[in-house]
């Protein structure tokens, strides 16, 4: 298979993982957890299973060196730590449609990142996509009720860090393997969360819970988070990051879907004129031309 292809494969599955944290985190937000303690447990229970799988990326943590943690650091904590905090809080103050909507202003700020940050060039196409794509995700958020600025302030916020996470994490991913790049996300943002008191609260509250919220804390951890960071993460291998950004827009479609048929989330008509503009936006991008190798983009 072509490798850009896989790629956009790659990340297509990942966008449809992370669709599901929203309807997640609101699950836990009903089962009583606020919107920081579902984002404590979705980081720290992945890094448990990470170190379960220690011996496994045993080989990538030799190659790690100390001049490699400041940038490592900063990839993880604006992206991993940062998107989770901010979206699980968007989630819990504004719900998981209007968060996933806001989120998905991310391929904006990539292009504007992965410029100034990796020197990727911006064509007329990719920008005209993204303004399309941005477009279609403002749809899915017609017709709600009062706005809460606080949650919208948060749910701006997650897509900063998100993009960030991309644009970041295909720099470093110049000078380290990419599934120590997913490690050290996971971990180093886990250790943080241990310093917060919400993540001691969140699991107390799990260790008296119902089976529902472990298998869901689960679900989290595997399906919302270490499967998809680690099909992004190969994904950016084979494609830019700005270009990578647009195929995710698949994850408000997700998101949307799954809030109408669990959380019984309708739908008014300009939203799904929105979701039909975002499964244009992503099909155009895929087949409308030849996509750019991330060599040329670079």
């Amino acid at each position: 298979m072509n490798p850009q292809i896989l790629g956009m494969c790659q990340i297509i599955i990942a966008a449809v993982c992370w669709g599901c944290l929203g309807v997640l985190g609101t699950f836990l937000n009903r089962q009583g957890f606020s919107g920081m303690e579902a984002a404590s447990l979705r980081v720290t229970s992945a890094a448990v299973l990470l170190l379960v799988l220690l011996p496994w990326f045993a080989r990538y943590l030799k190659r790690l060196s100390f001049r490699q943690l400041p940038a490592l650091f900063w990839q993880s904590m604006l992206g991993m730590f940062g998107m989770t905090v901010f979206y699980f809080g968007a989630v819990a103050a504004v719900g998981s449609s209007l968060a996933v909507a806001l989120l998905y202003t991310a391929p904006v700020w990539s292009l504007i990142f992965a410029r100034i940050l990796l020197g990727e060039g911006i064509t007329r196409r990719s920008a005209a996509l993204t303004v399309l794509a941005a477009c279609g995700v403002g749809l899915t958020m017609a017709g709600i009720g009062q706005v809460n600025w606080f949650g919208i302030g948060l749910g701006l916020m997650s897509g900063v860090c998100y993009a960030l996470y991309g644009v970041l994490g295909k720099r470093a991913m110049g000078r380290n393997p990419p599934m120590l790049v997913l490690f050290t996300s996971v971990f180093i943002s886990a250790v943080a969360m241990a310093f917060l008191p919400d993540t001691h609260q969140a699991w107390q509250r799990l260790l008296a819970g119902a089976p529902s919220a472990w298998l869901a804390v689960a679900a989290l951890a595997v399906i919302g988070t270490l499967l998809p960071y680690a099909l992004y993460i190969k994904g950016l291998e084979k494609m830019p990051a700005a270009r990578a950004s647009v195929f995710t827009v698949i994850e408000p479609l997700t998101a949307v879907v799954l809030a109408a048929w669990w959380l019984h989330e309708s739908l008014n008509l300009w939203q799904y004129v929105g979701v039909a503009l975002i499964i244009g936006v992503s099909s155009a991008n895929a087949w409308g031309g030849r996509v750019p190798s991330a060599k040329r983009d670079n």
